[in-house]
């Protein structure tokens, strides 16, 4: 059996950061986890695959919780006169029952974050564009935008076959075995209609930190 690591887990103080920082004793950890997932979950429901988010980060103080969004499409998040904006607060607010800041980030150049490639190919497979193709053109645009290198793998009944299979491309060098490698990585799913569920890895590497 290979011995498989998350790439974003193992760069964590190097490179990578964590997605929640706070610090809770045994009585109120499994509370402040379950609120941050239920957050997240609702932010992605609310939002969906429209806002193409990246990553939401999340942190308390004592009387504050701040929840920063990464995304490719700030306008979408904000909403109409900051009206989405609003809606998100109050809904967080509610889960925390402590007062919520939202912060909005927005990504200039998508194509350089592993979530939203790999969420990218995935809607054009549920769409029944070929794998192959999906595949090249991200990782082109991909390396357009000034990656140095692309991994993609997808696994699945790939073109409605009988057998699953696996495929991969990769441009440019991916050194998945380097410490200071900046390595993003994402697995998301495609259902594809008749054929189950597809399954998409990606691996974008950045540079060394």
């Amino acid at each position: 059996m290979g011995q498989k690591v998350n790439p974003i887990s193992m760069r964590l103080q190097l490179n990578k950061d964590w997605r929640s920082k706070w610090f809770a004793n045994k009585r109120d950890y499994a509370k402040f986890l379950t609120q941050d997932l239920e957050v997240r979950r609702m932010i992605t429901n609310k939002l969906g695959s429209r806002a193409a988010i990246n990553k939401v980060d999340i942190e308390r103080s004592p009387n504050l919780v701040t929840v920063t969004i990464t995304t490719a499409k700030a306008g979408v998040v904000i909403g109409r006169g900051g009206s989405g904006a609003q809606e998100l607060k109050a809904a967080i607010e509610k889960i925390y029952d402590t007062p919520a800041r939202v912060n909005i980030e927005e990504i200039k150049k998508p194509e350089l974050y592993a979530k939203l490639v790999a969420e990218n190919i995935a809607h054009q497979l549920e769409r029944r564009i070929a794998f192959r193709r999906a595949m090249k053109s991200a990782a082109g645009a991909a390396m357009r935008s000034g990656a140095q290198g692309i991994r993609i793998e997808i696994a699945g009944r790939l073109g409605g076959a009988e057998m699953s299979r696996r495929e991969k491309t990769v441009e440019g060098s991916v050194p998945l075995h380097t410490i200071r490698a900046n390595v993003d990585y994402h697995a998301a799913r495609a259902k594809y209609p008749g054929s189950g569920i597809i399954g998409i890895k990606v691996w974008i590497y950045k540079g060394d930190a």
